[in-house]
């Protein structure tokens, strides 16, 4: 096999984004060879704009049984990512899935273990790992040179949307079409990194607010503060509804601390331990020396491309992946604790209850409200998830 037949299952923001980035040429291992959408004016797109031998499908079930992919990308609503992975699996189909990798963790542990039984490549779409400055901060953490992790800061609030945006499907901003709101649409990719940098919280105390800015029956502006098992501690803020917002992630270690806004990531570097410095030194006001240390990074942050070149080099010859599907239930793991502790009004601990979670869940779904003012769009993507793309 010299190149991986694909095929994309859900063909509206995302989906239709990866239809470019694979026509464009961006992946030269993947060949776009079937696309899928429920939607009769997405098939019709695809119509006009995709190449004729490219199969188009009315749903990702008659896709998988065709015979003409190697391969999914699984970009449908939330619900039906686990579904639609361990469907490609018994069809003897690689997967690669969007994110979130679901929408409750007892769901995506069923799509964990069918991929464990499969001999099948299993990828999640955390473009974001590809950007340098992330991976950096995941260097730096993880080599232990400047000590553990005191406390983490994410104020994530440039995800802003309009009441356009959550106006054009059905599906979206309800609980029973897309099972949450800013955490389980925008923030995967921050939890995961959050998860992935900083390792998972033990313990959660969460605020959600439910349609504070738009006329949602989901989250739209979120408090969190964690607690990690070795006594770090952690806070986390998000919404769709600030503008300007601020991106600002802050990992402070014993000997340093890093802050990446802006695409930049700087580090103030300690000259001792504070840890050490804290019970040796005799002034009681004076402050630990430093210095601000300029680190090189590497620059690349090929963001989706990156994760689908990936996706087809590991198929063809086994090269690593930038993120294990397995790994997607991680960052669900954190959204689901968030959920829970705000309907239940206090913290809880990791793991947690995931009956519970799916029986609140559950309630909140059976009440979802049928929307009345769709207004179908499909929007482009482009410079919507965080990062300027340099390949």
């Amino acid at each position: 096999m010299e190149k991986v037949r694909l095929g994309i299952i859900g063909i509206g923001n995302m989906g239709s984004g990866h239809c470019a980035t694979i026509l464009e040429g961006k992946v030269p291992e993947l060949e776009l060879a079937a696309v899928a959408d429920l939607r009769e004016s997405r098939r019709e797109w695809a119509k006009e704009n995709l190449p004729e031998s490219v199969h188009i499908f009315e749903n990702g079930d008659d896709l998988i049984a065709s015979g003409c992919c190697d391969a999914v990308l699984v970009a449908t609503p939330h619900y039906d990512h686990p579904r639609l992975v361990m469907e490609a699996f018994d069809h003897g189909l690689h997967a690669l899935c969007e994110k979130p990798a679901g929408v409750y963790t007892k769901q995506v542990r069923e799509m964990n273990e069918a991929a464990s039984r499969s001999d099948k490549v299993f990828a999640m779409m955390f473009n974001q790992r590809t950007n340098h400055v992330y991976r950096k901060m995941y260097d730096i953490v993880h080599r232990g040179e400047y000590g553990k992790i005191k406390r983490v800061n994410w104020i994530v609030t440039d995800w802003y949307r309009t009441q356009a945006y959550y106006n054009s499907g059905g599906w979206r901003a309800t609980w029973a079409g897309e099972g949450g709101g800013v955490l389980l649409n925008q923030c995967p990719h921050n939890l995961d990194l959050l998860q992935w940098i900083c390792g998972m919280p033990s313990k959660v105390q969460a605020f959600c607010h439910i349609g504070k800015w738009h006329d949602v029956e989901i989250e739209d502006d979120v408090t969190a503060y964690l607690e990690f098992p070795d006594g770090a501690t952690g806070v986390f803020v998000t919404t769709t509804g600030d503008a300007p917002g601020t991106n600002r992630f802050e990992v402070t270690l014993e000997r340093g601390k890093l802050v990446c806004e802006d695409e930049k990531l700087t580090f103030y570097e300690l000259d001792v331990n504070e840890r050490e410095y804290c019970y040796t030194a005799t002034e009681g006001f004076a402050k630990p020396t430093g210095h601000f240390t300029e680190l090189v990074t590497d620059g690349e942050n090929p963001q989706h491309a990156g994760v689908l070149r990936a996706f087809a080099a590991n198929i063809l010859r086994g090269e690593p992946l930038v993120a294990r599907g397995e790994e997607g239930i991680n960052g669900l793991t954190l959204s689901n604790a968030m959920h829970l502790s705000s309907w239940l009004g206090k913290m809880v601990e990791i793991p947690f209850d995931e009956d519970l979670f799916l029986e609140k869940l559950n309630e909140l779904r059976a009440n979802s409200r049928i929307k009345e003012n769709v207004q179908e769009v499909t929007f482009s993507t482009a410079g919507s998830y965080g990062s300027k793309v340099k390949e």
